[in-house]
């Protein structure tokens, strides 16, 4: 057994996420989250709210709600909404929590003793219509790199590039729309990550096993122009961490605050600490995951995201823990995501397109996305959405290969033998040739959860389903019935052994379809050792439920009406 500390790309405050949010980090660490766990490993699984900067403000401006009371509300929805999809975190927390002001005024203080802090006197824009500096986000325009109009002040969403906000062609307020702009001086903190350059990028070249997506994006940011560029982790704004050096004030810092990306991923180890506070205990049970010098040298720190945060994973986060000097915690292995698109467009949270959590809960339960999304992840190229295609994926692989496995055996057990595993006969070398088969296939789908390849992991699962249905079409006990019965039993008894088994393999992509499997056969959920002992986890006698359908196809009727309500915008 080892630790395994799991974190998510923290979502935005500002709206419920959707489907393509989700793919692109929560879902794929869940996953994983629950592999792990089943293997005897101790976890730690930490997601939280983004709460500062920018999107948080507009969003509550929009809402009409002062900015404290709208991250609140969202904070719960979406700690709800991921309860809906199964998320199963150990804590999921909050980036405007006591904690991480604290901790990230103490990273602020270390940085600014090892002089990797620098005071800069900017051109900052400043709205005459909306009487305030605009930061980064507040600011719209088109892209200098690639053209597209939505672009804002600090990276396009289209090409991903960053930016600054004089960068921005025909740049407009986020606020007002108002193009009654003009740049005037104002004083900010960088931290000076070109001084910090030659350790990240030996930092990432030994890390040999990264998915290329992952390591690409961070030698393009290392290498592109100039190379890496100091960044400024302040912004003029009320709603935020206040800047101070540690529990000292900051001379003409006042009234500004931490830059959102800055603060962000430190939540990741204020979380914890906001876990062991939920759980009354001490600081060393949360120091254990992070603090080298605390026992957290053991740990393997595993970080899931989409691919456009990588650059602030690979490089601006790590240069803040490896800044500070102390012995924090570094990511052994970023998995990083590409985008799922969605009817031949993108995804888009400011401008409603696509489906999102809360609605998606509402016309199929979570097991159906989850399955779908997760066998079609986004890993090596971006992924298409389209409802024929999920429909078609959906209805094969749930309802006609496992759906149609678990029915077919329990109801046919039922009428023969009845509610209880039937005794008699033996396995015979159909049922060996099963055994060896899956033997193999468990080796191969334990390596893909090891590697984290999520498309090949949930292949292979449906092969392992598959390899049920052709035994059972096979050996058919309904003919053999007839003429033996005991052996009828033995394939009974054989092919219910093996629903058991597909409910604790399948427990980390469908973990609500398994555990209705799970409680209807009385099965426990220890993972596999040997598939020809597993074989016989449900001995003769035990008794058992038949589960209604697990999954009900999805017809042409339903597709076409989503199909339809999904068409515009939320």
């Amino acid at each position: 057994m080892s630790r395994i500390l799991i974190t998510s790309a923290i979502p935005y405050i500002n709206g419920i996420k959707h489907l393509g949010n989700l793919v692109g980090s929560q879902l794929p660490s869940d996953v994983y989250a629950r592999y792990a766990r089943a293997r005897g490993h101790e976890v730690m699984h930490i997601c939280a709210t983004d709460e500062h900067g920018t999107p948080a403000e507009l969003a509550a401006a929009k809402a009409g709600k002062p900015v404290a009371e709208y991250c609140a509300e969202m904070w719960a929805i979406q700690r709800d909404l991921a309860e809906g999809f199964g998320l199963a975190w150990d804590h999921f927390g909050r980036s405007s929590s006591q904690r991480n002001h604290a901790l990230t005024q103490h990273f602020a203080g270390k940085l600014a003793e090892a002089g990797l802090i620098e005071e800069v006197t900017e051109k900052q824009v400043y709205s005459h219509t909306d009487g305030r500096f605009l930061p980064d986000r507040y600011i719209e325009g088109t892209c200098p790199n690639c053209g597209y109009d939505g672009a804002r002040g600090d990276q396009c969403e289209n090409c991903t590039k960053q930016l600054d906000p004089t960068d921005l062609i025909n740049p407009r307020s986020a606020i007002s729309g108002s193009t009654d702009l003009e740049v005037r001086e104002t004083k900010h903190l960088y931290l000076r990550q070109s001084a910090l350059a030659g350790d990240l990028e030996a930092w990432i070249d030994s890390k040999k096993d990264w998915p290329i997506l992952t390591t690409s994006i961070a030698r393009k940011w290392l290498k592109d122009g100039d190379g890496l560029q100091d960044r400024g982790i302040t912004r003029d704004l009320d709603w935020g961490i206040p800047v101070k050096r540690g529990s000292e004030d900051w001379p003409g810092m006042e009234g500004k605050v931490f830059y959102v990306w800055f603060d962000a991923p430190i939540e990741y180890i204020a979380a914890t600490a906001e876990w062991a506070d939920a759980n009354g205990l001490q600081d060393a049970d949360w120091q254990r995951w992070w603090r080298t010098d605390k026992g957290a040298e053991e740990v393997k720190y595993v970080q899931f995201m989409g691919k456009d945060n990588v650059p602030f994973h690979t490089l601006s986060f790590p240069a803040t823990i490896i800044g500070s000097g102390e012995p924090w915690k570094l990511v052994d292995y970023i998995k990083s995501f590409n985008y799922l698109n969605y009817q031949g467009g993108q995804f888009s949270t400011s401008k409603g397109r696509g489906v999102f959590m809360d609605q998606a809960l509402e016309i199929l339960s979570a097991d159906y996305w989850r399955w779908w999304l997760l066998s079609n992840a986004p890993e090596n190229n971006d992924a298409e959405f389209t409802w024929e295609v999920f429909q078609q994926g959906a209805n094969k692989d749930l309802a006609d290969v496992l759906g149609n496995f678990v029915s077919r055996i329990t109801k046919f057990c039922r009428s023969k033998f009845g509610e209880a595993v039937p005794t008699g006969g033996t396995y015979g070398e159909a049922e060996e040739a099963v055994i060896a088969d899956l033997q193999i296939r468990l080796a191969t789908y334990e390596a893909h959860m090891e590697s984290i390849e999520i498309r090949k992991a949930a292949a292979e699962l449906r092969a392992i389903w598959v390899a049920g249905n052709e035994y059972l079409q096979s050996a058919a006990p309904w003919a053999v019935f007839k003429e033996n019965p005991e052996q009828a039993a033995a394939i009974t008894r054989f092919a219910l052994n093996l629903a058991a088994l597909y409910a604790t393999l399948s427990e980390p992509f469908i973990p609500f379809a398994s555990a209705t499997l799970r409680e209807a056969l009385g099965s426990g959920a220890k993972w596999p050792e040997s598939i020809a002992e597993t074989a016989n986890a449900l001995p003769e006698g035990h008794p058992f439920t038949v589960p209604e359908n697990l999954f009900t196809k999805i017809t042409d009727e339903q597709r076409e009406e989503w199909e339809e309500r999904f068409a515009g915008t939320r």
